[in-house]
């Protein structure tokens, strides 16, 4: 499918501002891991997901990586073009979690489209409220919640994306989206597979009891170490 196709207020735009949008697009394909901008310089334009996955995240003082959001298929981030939120002042750094295709719109063209489209404003406001309220939700979730309810919801998070319980994983790629360390994560694994909620093998993670696992990332009162 085109770009006409994922993008969601096509059909609202004037035909000038189609043919202008369509003009300024590049089309890039990515490897995982890849770094597509890491913070320190300007924005490359607005992404918009074709396939694939992307993770956003900031660094900690002490230099640790915290995960702000993910970026699926029909997705698109405004935070890879500063232009669009002058206001934001924190680096957002940007890597490809699955082999990934999308398409990069010019943030000049895009800035001009909202001043001339209503609907290109209320669309990106939208966007920014979601976005927003992402990230509040994850901050919240890394300040308030203990860690085993943390690796839980991870866990349970990383199934229902992959559609599978058997999940190819190394310790550190669960740490480091929660602002962890991988021992922290090493002992915390050891501790749900002694309980028998997951089963623990080289770079695999498998989920033995997501019932458990859902009842202990919901109940405020319950706790691994309890």
């Amino acid at each position: 499918m085109s770009f006409q196709d994922y993008f969601p207020i096509w059909d609202q735009l004037q035909i000038q501002q189609q043919q202008r949008l369509l003009d300024s697009l590049s089309f890039q394909k990515v490897s995982r891991s890849t770094i597509l901008h890491d913070g320190s310089t300007a924005g490359t334009g607005l992404y918009l997901i074709r396939t694939g996955q992307l993770r956003a995240y900031v660094f900690s003082d002490e230099g640790r990586e915290i995960t702000i959001y993910r970026l699926f298929e029909r997705d698109m981030c405004l935070f890879s073009a500063t232009c669009i939120i002058q206001s934001i002042h924190f680096d957002v750094t940007f890597q490809a979690e699955k082999d990934t295709e999308f398409w990069v719109i010019s943030p000049e063209v895009y800035h001009s489209l909202m001043a001339e489209s209503a609907a290109v404003a209320n669309y990106t406001n939208e966007l920014m409220a979601s976005r927003f309220s992402e990230v509040m939700w994850r901050m919240q979730q890394f300040m308030w919640k203990s860690m085993d309810k943390r690796v839980a919801e991870f866990l349970l998070q990383e199934a229902a994306i992959e559609k599978t319980r058997r999940l190819k994983i190394t310790h550190e790629t669960i740490a480091n989206p929660l602002g962890s360390h991988r021992e922290v994560i090493t002992r915390m694994l050891r501790y749900f597979q002694s309980q028998g909620l997951v089963k623990v093998s080289r770079g695999m993670v498998t989920l033995l009891d997501t019932a458990r696992l859902e009842d202990l990332r919901d109940d405020p009162s319950r706790s691994a170490h309890r």
